[in-house]
């Protein structure tokens, strides 16, 4: 998810009332939240970053020692500007993993995926659950946040309360999401089968902006792939004929030792190979929009090179 869902699930933690536990927890708990993005140098690689990206800093052994750097700054930082509230380092210890967890949490829920497990495995999860931006997330988070804050400020006793909500609202707008996701990818299977005859061996129900009930239904197999659409109410449509994977391409089978090559394969769930323009370009199903087509792309050169 984007930096500022991670950012505000970080406040929203601390304002349900785990603020009380000790000073700096706040400040903690943002931070970590944000934590495992220090990979996001990698940027600087253009596309050979996607092999570096959500990776090695989300994977256990980050997850394990970057809570412990970052409760270590936070303690040196106390000492050196002391907070109203005691720091107690326990606590604080504790949200600083508790932080940090949250993150590789989201990022699991959008189509971007994320190497949950590396380094011991490099294999990609994704749940396809959320927009990587989701303004309704914002919307929960920030209207409680700011709610909580409200009511502390004319001292209620129990400011936490609306954070708390916030904390189930969003529980239950993931669990919701999750349901539409598996049924438009049950549903999809069943309609490519039965307009195209052919059995699909992988189905993608990818979410949309702002549209939180509708996904764009992404399949391939049997050497094609094609696309459709998901409305919850209406159900699944695909259009337009399949079109080939066709990974076996020459021009490819050429270039698969070029880095940025090999490291969008890496990276990429549904890779394909598409010809426009006199063109060849290694592209991945998921990202080929008008909004992202030319973000996660390879040019792989002439067609006739």
């Amino acid at each position: 998810m984007d930096n500022l869902t991670h950012s505000l699930v970080g406040a929203l933690l601390s304002q349900a009332g785990l603020k009380k536990l000790t000073g700096r927890a706040t400040a903690t708990l943002v931070i970590a939240a944000n934590l495992p993005d220090i990979d996001a140098f990698a940027t600087l690689l253009g596309t050979e970053s996607l092999a570096i990206r959500r990776g090695i800093t989300h994977g256990p052994i980050a997850l394990l020692v970057l809570p412990v750097v970052l409760w270590g700054i936070m303690l040196a930082w106390d000492r050196w500007r002391p907070a109203k509230q005691e720091v107690k380092p326990l606590p604080l210890l504790g949200l600083a993993y508790l932080g940090a967890l949250t993150h590789p949490a989201l990022d699991w829920l959008n189509s971007y995926g994320i190497r949950l497990l590396e380094p011991f495995s490099s294999r990609w999860v994704a749940a396809d659950t959320l927009f990587i931006i989701d303004i309704w997330l914002w919307l929960i988070l920030a209207m409680t946040f700011t709610l909580g804050k409200l009511r502390e400020r004319r001292g209620n006793r129990r400011w936490f309360v609306p954070a708390r909500y916030g904390l189930g609202l969003i529980l239950g707008y993931i669990g919701l999401n999750g349901l539409i996701t598996a049924q438009a990818e049950n549903q999809g299977a069943r309609l490519v089968q039965a307009q195209y005859r052919i059995q699909p061996e992988l189905v993608v129900a990818n979410p949309v902006p702002v549209r939180f009930w509708a996904r764009n239904i992404l399949w391939r197999g049997e050497g094609v792939h094609g696309r459709g659409d998901y409305l919850f109410l209406d159900g699944p449509s695909v259009t337009g004929r399949p079109r080939d994977i066709a990974l076996d391409h020459p021009v490819l089978t050429a270039q698969r030792d070029r880095s940025d090559v090999e490291a969008f394969l890496f990276w990429s769930r549904m890779p394909f190979i598409e010809e426009r323009d006199g063109r060849v370009w290694l592209r991945d199903q998921r990202f080929d929009s008008e909004m992202t087509r030319d973000a996660f792309r390879v040019d792989l050169g002439d067609t006739d090179e």
